[in-house]
């Protein structure tokens, strides 16, 4: 048994006989009143998706999981495909399983891979991933006098974020794959 503070992404729950992978995970201190956890939890044997919501005195009953290191290898419209590292093994998630993470994926990108009775549950993403920016338009002289300026750039992978406007076709970015945002240059 734990304390519900300690779920997180990639988390198997036991609740209600039935075996649940946490695939989003929001601890809340309110300044009022006891803090809690909201959680959306996909069910291993029924696939459904539910919300709870869960108060911090609660207990929870976590499964322990293992976790291989793997590389993303492709998406065949169906499903993607993950290699163990160690053993060359394959292994295939649905878009459901992988959910909103999917955009973050590229080419080679590793990832860690939550286990449950050896099949996969869960991808943990790295916190920044590094990508090559393949169309940004060109900065127009003038938009700095407003501050901060930002415009749309689209990466490698097809993914879109919003980046300061110096930032030019061929550049590397790193961006925050908990929050979808430009968090710099890539000058490696």
């Amino acid at each position: 048994m734990a304390s519900v503070t300690e779920i997180k992404k990639g988390s198997v729950i036991k609740r209600n006989g039935d075996l649940f992978v946490v695939t989003i995970s929001n601890h809340i201190s309110p300044g009022k009143g006891t803090p809690f956890t909201r959680c959306k939890m996909k069910s291993l044997t029924t696939a459904k998706v539910i919300e709870e919501t869960l108060k911090d005195n609660e207990v929870v009953d976590i499964v322990e999981v293992g976790y291989n290191n793997m590389q993303y290898l492709y998406n065949d419209g169906t499903f993607y495909t993950f290699m163990d590292n160690n053993t060359y093994e394959q292994v295939q998630l649905d878009a459901d399983t992988i959910g909103d993470d999917a955009k973050y994926l590229k080419d080679g990108l590793e990832v860690v891979m939550c286990m449950y009775n050896e099949q996969p549950v869960a991808v943990e993403l790295p916190r920044k991933i590094s990508y090559k920016v393949t169309e940004a338009p060109p900065a127009v002289k003038g938009d700095t006098a407003s501050g901060n300026v930002q415009k749309e750039i689209i990466l490698e992978n097809g993914l879109k974020a919003m980046a300061p406007i110096f930032i030019k076709e061929g550049e590397r970015v790193i961006i925050n794959t908990d929050t979808g945002l430009y968090v710099e240059r890539d000058n490696t």
